[in-house]
């Protein structure tokens, strides 16, 4: 399907601050650079967190190869709106021309992870409803399942849908609420102390300051329940480029997980008649309860079987990519695998 007119050209070429380098963002009444509203990554769907090798340090797509992103893009979004149910995937309106999600290290690849990490991770027994583990009780499943958090910054990461995401501003803080699995998670721009290091949260402990047009965030206090060490602090970088469009960096440091840092490039842009809904995850979460029941059918099943002296019925997989192999594994931490 050839790309529509918004197609044409790679998005961040469109942008403001692209288009004259003095532009400079709108302001709040209190004088910050003003990052207020409703965006999402929906646009970046199409582009991959890890550079194919093949592109190099290229940062960018050629016209060729753009092209085929964006008619790739059109015809996911054409059939999203017109041949899939209601729990559709989303697709945003642009195409974005850049070979990877991931800018450094220059070649655009995700660093290893470290040798203690990769032997813990091999050690570490698989969970949740992705995976083909038996579903005894409620630690058997992920985080994910269980409504509890995607992390940061994987909450903002595209996924197949729910990737919107809510700033609201004040002069001593912003507020950044995820659509999936409906986070808030509030950014102290008054400079307060850091809690101790035995304090630690889903999302962190996050302080705030202005650069210029750019909010700078350095976060720490995460928890280790997503694949991060105590050690992780992860430094963002959030710049409004255009009145619909905010540029959003983020660099990893964690030393016992991965052997290098990493710095990933999203642009969060707005949507038409796109609001950020509430996402009800836990009212309307069935994974746990059915994954259970599930499990428990299958063990009657085995039961009834021996008792009758007949073959032990087949346990299907949940996942035939993780059963066969075909599938990307185990999730990197804090959810950086490939999308």
């Amino acid at each position: 399907m050839a790309p529509s007119a918004i197609r044409s050209v790679p998005a961040e070429q469109t942008a403001a601050k692209y288009k004259d380098p003095n532009w400079k963002a709108p302001r709040t009444p209190w004088g910050h650079p003003d990052i207020e509203g409703e965006f999402s990554s929906d646009d970046m769907r199409g582009v991959p967190m890890s550079r194919n090798a093949a592109h190099g340090n290229r940062e960018h797509l050629t016209p060729e190869e753009f092209l085929q992103r964006a008619s790739g893009d059109e015809a996911n979004r054409f059939s999203s709106v017109n041949t899939e149910t209601f729990l559709r995937n989303e697709y945003g309106i642009r195409t974005f021309g850049y070979t990877s999600m991931i800018v450094d290290p220059p070649d655009g690849r995700q660093p290893p992870m470290t040798q203690a990490e990769q032997a813990r991770r091999k050690s570490r027994p698989q969970q949740g409803t992705f995976s083909n583990v038996v579903l005894e009780d409620f630690d058997d499943f992920s985080l994910y399942d269980r409504c509890i958090s995607r992390g940061v910054p994987n909450s903002i990461t595209p996924v197949l849908y729910g990737n919107g995401v809510r700033f609201v501003q004040s002069p001593h803080e912003i507020v950044m609420t995820y659509e999936m699995i409906h986070d808030s998670r509030v950014i102290y721009l008054d400079n307060r102390p850091r809690p101790s290091a035995a304090q630690r949260t889903w999302t962190g402990f996050s302080l705030g300051r202005f650069e210029g047009d750019t909010l700078v965030v350095e976060t720490t206090n995460f928890n280790t329940r997503m694949g991060n060490s105590e050690k992780l602090k992860l430094t963002e970088w959030f710049t409004r480029t255009d009145p619909d469009m905010v540029e959003y960096k983020y660099r990893v440091d964690d030393p016992e997980v991965y052997t290098a840092p990493f710095t990933v490039r999203m642009m969060l842009t707005t949507q038409p008649n796109y609001i950020v809904m509430e996402y009800s995850c836990h009212e309307g979460n069935s994974a746990v309860e059915m994954g259970l029941k599930g499990e428990r059918a299958y063990e009657r099943s085995v039961e009834e079987a021996r008792a009758k002296g007949l073959p032990i019925p087949v346990r299907e997989p949940r996942n035939m990519d993780v059963y066969t192999g075909a599938g990307r594994g185990e999730p990197r931490a804090l959810g950086f695998e490939e999308q």
